[in-house]
């Protein structure tokens, strides 16, 4: 178990499992927190509405190689296909559209276990 996350292994269950997916967002830099707060007031329900479950949400505790001391956010879909479908909804881009000029920030949809 890591920070509350309990990772187990379904082939050993006997269970054939889909591989979840991950949305990572990196943020660069912040230039107007307040564009941020708004954003994250509709982001947030139409993330949880297309079934993602925020783990991991706040600046680094320790960075190292090339991190940056930004916020980072982790959210786990059921399926990496889940995760892309609630990044181009009509809701989280309505949100998406307060970020602009307002911060910079790295997004990767990754599929993981």
């Amino acid at each position: 178990m890591i920070r509350g996350i309990k990772f187990t292994n379904p082939a050993s269950s006997g269970e054939a499992a889909m591989p979840k997916g991950y949305w990572i967002t990196c943020y660069r830099s912040v230039s107007n927190p307040a564009a941020l707060a708004a954003y994250a007031k509709l982001a947030g329900p139409a993330i949880t509405a297309a079934g993602g479950r925020f783990i991991v949400r706040g600046t680094p505790a320790k960075t190292y190689e090339a991190g940056l001391d930004q916020r980072c956010v982790v959210i786990e879909f059921d399926s990496l296909a889940k995760a892309i479908a609630a990044y181009e909804s009509a809701d989280y881009q309505a949100a998406r559209k307060l970020l602009e000029g307002a911060v910079e920030r790295d997004i990767r949809m990754v599929e993981g276990t």
